[in-house]
């Protein structure tokens, strides 16, 4: 009707195409259009149950009905949905192959691009592949891709073995999952898998993470629907599942076998959270001291906490600044959150201590120290927070460095660390966009052969560190510097 070639929706009971609601909404009013004559006689319940006006999304295949208002994950039994989402996709496949060549010229020959990608004097094309937005997923897409570009983690998975979910005919073509294929053929840790290998592939523009996100609506109830979810929330319970999967295996093979061969990883690991050492706890983990002073009697109770992230609060004489040139005052750095975390702090009255030794709960000090440091060093900086009625969003800007993060002062025994082993490099950065927890959109910086990329779901640029410096991040992602060869005998 309008001619949009943006957000195509098939009706899957006439073929006819519209455009989303999200562009001016003609998929919705061609359902809406299909009902009236339905309202001039009386539906049997028989009848009432036919009649759900179901259509598909001819970017990412997802199917949806307008009388349920959501989305469908299930089939008939003769299979027609995947039949129209193979049909689409051979469309896909033949039709736009041509242009998106066209299209790659264009970037390859852009004199921006061409002088950002020459490389020892030659100009190399942009693989990078970007993630499709199923609905409010790019909370998912900045997680996916930081992850991606931490090439020890990213690498472990790529190389797993792949496990074959379907057999006999079906086997080898793209997936699908239904309802009817049960909770058996679910595996994250294989989606997981599948999404890091299509990413820096370069035979695709973008890519749709269908399958992990139906995984995910699987295993993890707080993510289904698809309203904006909190980025950070969503990496931890991710790496949580990861993790447990890894240990368990998936298809007899245990997972955390494979880790313990791989010498470089298990070596001096002794971080483990919930049981046996993965690679998550490999790369993310670390450990924390928890000091706890009694201020009547002095007593000192310490305990070790393992981490995947440390959760940093921004200082609150800070969140009142919203640039990054303020005349009015110091630009918050990370070190000041990094200090805010580790400081002595007194405790407040709805925080007593239960202190042993008075045998009740008394005003107490705590104190944070580092008692090991991850080779991947998670940062989340608290830009939400709970008032009386509703969640704030803190806009202060965070100076943070690309290069050298020393972290040996928050260490707890740091003459036992060698001179590079606490310093790290960026990797990659999440960013929100907007004013709240339930809005806005999230899009990442991530560092790819000495190259920074910017992630905005299906789009992906190249960048550079001024941008990324200019950024408002939520989650920072810090890589343990390597010590050069030959240091350690100095």
């Amino acid at each position: 009707v309008c001619r949009s070639n943006k957000s195509p929706w098939v009706c899957l009971t006439c073929s006819s195409v519209h455009c989303g609601r999200y562009v001016n909404g003609h998929a919705k009013k061609h359902y809406e259009d299909a009902q009236i004559p339905m309202t001039n006689h009386k539906k049997t319940e028989k009848q009432e149950k036919v009649q759900h006006t179901v259509c598909m999304d001819c970017s990412s295949y997802s199917t949806y009905c307008y009388r349920c208002d959501d989305f469908v994950v299930n089939d008939t039994k003769l299979g027609l949905v995947q039949k129209v989402r193979e049909h689409l996709q051979n469309l896909e496949n033949s039709a736009f192959t041509s242009d998106r060549h066209r299209k790659r010229k264009l970037l390859e020959n852009s004199s921006l691009n061409s002088k950002l990608l020459k490389v020892n004097g030659s100009t190399t094309a942009l693989c990078a592949t970007g993630l499709r937005n199923l609905g409010n997923t790019c909370f998912m897409n900045a997680i996916l891709q930081s992850l991606s570009n931490i090439q020890q983690f990213c690498c472990y998975f790529k190389e797993l073995p792949a496990v074959e979910l379907r057999n006999g005919k079906t086997a080898g073509r793209r997936t699908y999952h239904t309802r009817s294929q049960g909770d058996n053929n679910v595996s994250l840790v294989e989606e997981f898998r599948k999404t890091l290998c299509a990413l820096w592939q370069g035979s695709q523009t973008a890519f749709s993470p269908e399958s992990l996100f139906y995984v995910v609506w699987k295993i993890m109830p707080n993510f289904r629907g698809y309203q904006q979810q909190d980025a950070h929330e969503f990496m931890r319970y991710l790496l949580d599942h990861l993790h447990l999967e890894l240990q368990g295996g998936f298809n007899g093979v245990s997972r955390a076998v494979i880790l313990q061969e791989n010498s470089s990883l298990a070596a001096s690991n002794k971080c483990c959270i919930n049981g046996a050492s993965t690679v998550v706890t490999a790369i993310f983990g670390g450990i924390l001291q928890n000091e706890v002073n009694c201020l009547i009697c002095g007593t000192e109770s310490r305990k070790f906490d393992p981490f995947l992230d440390l959760s940093l609060d921004i200082p609150s004489q800070f969140r009142n600044k919203r640039t990054k040139n303020q005349e009015n005052g110091p630009v918050c750095t990370l070190r000041d959150c990094l200090r805010s975390f580790t400081d002595l702090e007194e405790l407040d009255e709805t925080e007593l201590y239960m202190c042993h030794k008075c045998k009740k709960k008394q005003k107490s000090t705590k104190k944070f120290w580092i008692q090991k440091l991850p080779k991947v060093l998670c940062l989340h900086l608290k830009r939400f927070h709970w008032t009386a009625y509703l969640r704030n969003k803190v806009d202060t800007y965070v100076e943070f460095p690309l290069r050298g993060l020393d972290m040996k002062c928050y260490l707890l025994e740091p003459e036992n660390s060698g001179p590079e082993s606490c310093l790290y490099d960026l990797a990659a950065v999440v960013v929100h966009h907007g004013s709240g927890v339930g809005s806005g959109h999230y899009t990442a910086y991530a560092a790819h052969e000495g190259r920074w990329f910017h992630f905005n779901d299906s789009t992906v640029t190249l960048t550079d560190e001024e941008t990324v410096l200019k950024a408002k991040a939520y989650i920072l992602f810090y890589v343990e510097r390597q010590p050069r060869p030959g240091a350690e005998k100095l």
